[in-house]
């Protein structure tokens, strides 16, 4: 699938927490770095997500931001 997000960076699930009709899924990005993604629980049993999976986390905003 192609997608327009610029911002795409794979990883590898580590855990998925469910939570009654949403799913908590937290992906390793590498060098000791994770980022972990509320979906709904329906997404994650549509696409069968499950720990040690190879996905990409996307990361579409309109606006970041950053502090100092």
């Amino acid at each position: 699938m192609k997608l327009s997000a610029r911002n795409q960076i794979p990883g590898r699930i580590i855990s998925i927490d469910f939570d009654g009709l949403m799913a908590e899924v937290t992906v390793d990005i590498g060098d000791g770095r994770t980022l972990t993604s509320v979906i709904t629980r329906r997404s994650a049993d549509a696409m069968g997500l499950r720990a040690g999976d190879d996905v990409t986390v996307v990361v579409k905003s309109t606006e970041v931001m950053i502090a100092k």
